[in-house]
């Protein structure tokens, strides 16, 4: 399991397998988002397996899947409600963490600088530098 940290109360992760939840939990996470679609994973990685071994654990489990030809505004607006409703931290996963990581810089433009928005993700190891465009017009937008 590789949980990177972007900000202290969100981390992004590739796949996670339901082995790994109780270890998340111990971890302190409250809840997981899981921003991959069914499509990519077999039936043992699905999610609603992955929503059943977070139940089992105490978390909450939100599906938000995101493809990078489909990322919309609804998927922008439902990570940063998941987010904002969770009890504490928030670990979101996908493939490598980059549509996670993706999603949640288009959830926090206008809440925080874009500098700090690129800085945050590029620590974790994500660089979303031609991403500030996007940024900036959804700051802008607000």
């Amino acid at each position: 399991m590789d949980i990177r940290q972007i900000t202290p109360d969100y981390a992004v992760s590739p796949q996670i397998d339901p082995a790994d939840i109780p270890t998340i939990a111990a971890a302190g996470f409250t809840t997981i988002i899981c921003n991959r679609p069914n499509a990519e994973v077999p039936p043992s990685h699905q999610s609603a397996v992955m929503a059943e071994a977070a139940h089992n654990a105490g978390l909450t489990f939100v599906e938000i899947p995101v493809t990078h030809q489909g990322l919309n505004m609804q998927m922008i607006d439902a990570q940063k409600q998941a987010i904002n409703d969770s009890t504490g931290p928030v670990l979101a996963y996908c493939a490598s963490g980059t549509r996670s990581s993706i999603v949640w810089s288009l959830a926090s433009a206008g809440t925080m600088p874009t500098d700090d928005i690129i800085a945050a993700t590029a620590g974790a190891g994500y660089d979303l530098g031609g991403m500030r465009p996007q940024i900036d017009a959804l700051a802008v937008a607000g």
